[in-house]
């Protein structure tokens, strides 16, 4: 039968043969082992990549998605207790617009596509509820598209206009939002969302827009500033960085000057964030210049007589001293002038506006290690930081360095746990190793078994059958030899107490056995031998 497989076949079935029961076990186990590692290759590279095709489901549009997936006979997973549907990546773009045909999800019917479902009888109040839904929705889909949001809710509280009233309620609104827990949102996605909203509706300031996360912390209050985001939160995010920047500052500058470790510098700071803007007006007034209003009255008589500088009295009568009708009077002359003048002068105005962020006060404790730093004068410490950090006192900056021995317990712990850890990694990398080689060895000597067995089978199958032949003549002149070698060897009382054992039959078997043993063993050295012997006939 095994001749007629192939030649390669029959090679390896040989080899398979020529193996010791250990290494046919090694073998079996190998090749097994090979199958199943491509068997589960095979089934995960086969399966395919599933992506998202929508999130955040409700139990009734998942399951009527579900539902629709099945009919078409596609493959789906489950995710996020059913609230995720996700199927193979390549069918993403053409199963929403399938399913979106279908109007799947239904949550897709929420924007303005409400107001299309309107008829006439429609009410005023179901005109504006239906509009607020839809702007609701609208903004809800909005703020989805945002990087980080997985799901939003937007609730808005819109008053009716009045006419009759002397004062409207201002419009408000909240969203709920839920981001991915590990990318939280940032304070300035946070922002953007009130502004979105607040621009959306009419009316509508950002400080009436509050933003709440799913987990139910406050991402924004009333006030519109951005609380909690797990981000830059706003005025304290901006202080604590400060505080480390100047911190990281100061303590690499302390630790040129003492070492690392022997120096600890704490920074607190008060910022300004209030923007102010402050207007003032000057005047550039010239000596030489004329003033800035100037204004003249100039009134003259002149005449002659008695009564020239007479007073009139009620219904032209003169007045005391002056008759009546006294015509010594001569002709007289009345001059009446009015000036004013406006001259122009140097007028500045100035407006100034004050970016948020000045600091308001800050303060530096600065602690040496009194065990290092002996040498070190403080007051010259306490100058090159009062520098570095620009310490004004007129703004009410503190500044204090103080040198005191520094407990090192708790270092030196850590220092031997890490040592302790790092050689126990060490040892168990060795180990490793150690097994890893071991293993190797062990699967090198297999195969060197393995090869020598096989080699060795070669050698044997090599030999021509003029080689066996005269092997076979060798081995019973050998038997022989041996036989007369111990017919002298032993003494006749041996040989006549145990004639059966030394038979002529049994000591050639025994021979020949022992012959094929070392052919086993040294098949090379005893072919080298047969041909030597052959070449010696060959010249005789």
């Amino acid at each position: 039968m095994t001749d007629r497989l192939p030649a390669p076949v029959r090679r390896v079935t040989d080899t398979f043969r020529s193996f010791t029961p250990g290494q046919k076990a090694v073998t079996i186990a190998a090749v097994i082992a090979l199958a199943v590692g491509a068997y589960f290759f095979a089934t995960w590279a086969s399966k395919p990549t599933y992506s998202i095709l929508f999130n955040n489901l409700s139990t009734k549009d998942a399951s009527a998605i579900v539902e629709s997936l099945q009919k078409a006979g596609t493959k789906y997973e489950l995710a996020n207790d059913g609230q995720t549907v996700l199927v193979p990546q390549d069918q993403v773009n053409n199963l929403r617009l399938s399913l979106s045909s279908e109007g799947l999800p239904g949550d897709a019917g929420t924007g303005y596509s409400l107001l299309d479902q309107q008829g006439i009888t429609t009410s005023d109040f179901m005109q504006h509820t239906n509009y607020q839904r839809a702007l609701e929705g609208e903004l809800s889909n909005t703020i989805k598209s945002i990087d980080g949001v997985e799901a939003a809710t937007v609730h808005l509280v819109i008053p009716q206009k009045d006419v009759f009233a002397d004062s409207q309620d201002q419009p408000t609104a909240s969203v709920l939002v839920a981001s991915s827990q590990t990318q939280p949102l940032s304070s300035q996605q946070v922002q953007a969302i009130v502004h979105l909203v607040a621009s959306s509706v009419e009316g509508l300031d950002p400080t009436e827009v509050t933003v709440a996360g799913a987990d139910g912390k406050i991402l924004s209050t009333g006030g519109g500033a951005a609380v909690g985001t797990g981000g830059d939160s706003g005025n304290e995010g901006q202080t604590v960085a400060f505080q480390n920047r100047m911190n990281s500052s100061l303590q690499k500058m302390l630790d040129s000057v003492v070492g690392p470790g022997h120096a600890v510098v704490t920074t607190t700071a008060e910022l300004d964030f209030d923007t102010t803007q402050t207007s003032s007006k000057s005047y550039n007034a010239d000596p030489s210049l004329p003033a800035l209003s100037e204004s003249n009255n100039r009134e003259a008589y002149n005449g002659s007589g008695n009564c020239a500088g007479g007073v009139l009295g009620p219904d032209n009568v003169s007045g005391p001293g002056c008759a009546a009708g006294s015509s010594s009077g001569g002709p007289g002359q009345y001059e009446n002038s009015n000036t004013v003048r406006n001259n122009a002068i140097n007028e500045t105005n100035e407006v100034r506006k004050n970016a948020p962020g000045s600091i308001k006060r800050l303060n530096v404790a600065v602690l040496l290690d009194s065990t290092v730093a002996g040498t070190v004068d403080p007051a010259q410490v306490q100058q090159l930081v009062s520098a570095a950090a620009g310490i004004d006192a007129t703004r009410g900056d503190t500044i204090a360095v103080s040198a005191m021995p520094f407990d090192t317990s708790a270092a030196q712990q850590a220092q031997q746990a890490l040592s302790a850890a790092s050689a126990a990694e060490q040892a168990a990398k060795q180990t490793s190793l150690i097994k890893t080689g071991a293993l190797a060895a062990i699967v090198l000597a297999l195969l060197f078994l393995a090869w020598r067995a096989t080699r060795r089978a070669k050698k044997r199958k090599a030999l021509t059958p003029e080689e066996r032949k005269h092997l076979e003549d060798m081995q019973a002149a050998l038997e022989q030899q041996r036989l007369a070698e111990l017919n002298q060897a032993i003494p006749a009382q041996m040989l006549e107490a145990a004639p059966e054992s030394y038979s002529d039959g049994e000591a050639r078997d025994e021979r020949v056995r022992e012959i094929e043993q070392m052919v086993k063993d040294q098949p090379e050295e005893m072919a080298v031998l047969l041909r030597g012997w052959l070449a010696a006939d060959a010249t005789h």
